[in-house]
């Protein structure tokens, strides 16, 4: 029985240790304006021994598809947790918090739309063709109002806009930039994957090419007008040639020349690129992952 007993504490402090090599979990549901949200927030390994130490915090939206396979609609991640413990054991980063928050389903594109960057004819269309009204005003206050304080103060972050990112793909992507440059007061870094950067369905733009110029003309004047000097924030924007991605080459190029004019040097402040081949879906962004953060995140030193 002693032995029993002893190989059973053996196993359960190998199992223990093994799950705090790969960091835990804690998920949660946060009220707010927009509604109940999932969160679900990975801890890196280390984070309840070091009860001194603050740690740098990364956002990223479309929770449902960052970890568990079970969850995404795909049956496919991100493996966000995976890329980051690659990145801390290396030493490229210092150790980070991930905060997934989930998409709401079937109006996920109206709350991860850039309500400034479209104009009035084009904001109007698009919440009638949704049928509701775009919400990135709604859930950047969300986010930035209502999360980070409570993640602030359940957790032991550190709080500034430079230890503080946010990163998604597609519409999430649109919503980091937005972020990146409507609440510059939280946010200091953004990644933006696969950028849905014609805003609305690229087919429609396709045979309608005075919209599509209309879609272009609305990044310059936002870029223009709302990004600013870079001012220590960093931005990283990519996309790839297959799929969805295959539309985005021609306003990712409007994207670009509006960072590159607002001040930003690329390489430095901002970078944007191409991955010949890949598609709009999970693995290919789970595959470029830890590239985008070891540069995002090359200021979160270990």
């Amino acid at each position: 029985m002693i032995r029993f007993l002893l190989g059973l504490c053996a196993l359960l402090f190998a199992v223990s240790a093994s799950a705090q090599a790969g960091g835990r979990f804690v998920e949660f549901d946060q009220p707010g304006d927009i509604g109940q949200v999932h969160v679900t927030v990975w801890l890196p390994p280390g984070y309840d021994a070091a009860t001194k130490r603050r740690y740098p915090v990364l956002y990223m939206h479309d929770a449902q598809n960052l970890f568990f396979p079970k969850r995404s609609n795909f049956n496919k991640v991100w493996a966000a947790d995976k890329a980051a413990l690659g990145l801390i054991r290396s030493r490229k980063v210092a150790p980070f918090i991930i905060v997934g928050v989930d998409h709401p389903g079937a109006t996920r594109f109206l709350r991860y739309f850039p309500t400034r960057v479209a104009s009035a004819p084009l904001r109007q269309g698009t919440e009638g063709f949704a049928k509701g009204k775009l919400g990135g005003d709604e859930y950047l206050s969300f986010l930035g109002d209502t999360l980070k304080p409570v993640i602030d103060a359940r957790f032991r972050t550190r709080v500034e806009p430079r230890y503080t990112a946010v990163a998604s793909s597609s519409m999430g992507g649109l919503i980091s930039l937005y972020a990146l440059t409507e609440r510059a007061d939280i946010f200091g870094k953004a990644a933006a994957v696969s950028t849905h950067s014609p805003l609305i369905d690229p087919d429609l733009l396709a045979k309608q090419p005075a919209m599509a110029e209309g879609v272009k003309a609305d990044w310059r004047r936002y870029l223009s007008t709302r990004l600013g000097a870079p001012g220590g924030r960093k931005l990283w924007m990519d996309h790839g040639t297959e799929t969805l991605d295959a539309h985005y080459a021609p306003y990712q190029a409007v994207l670009d020349e509006g960072v590159a004019a607002a001040g930003w040097t690329r390489g430095k402040d901002f970078e944007s690129r191409v991955y010949k081949g890949t598609a709009h879906e999970e693995n290919a962004w789970a595959a470029r992952l830890p590239e985008m953060l070891g540069w995002l995140l090359s200021d979160w030193r270990p």
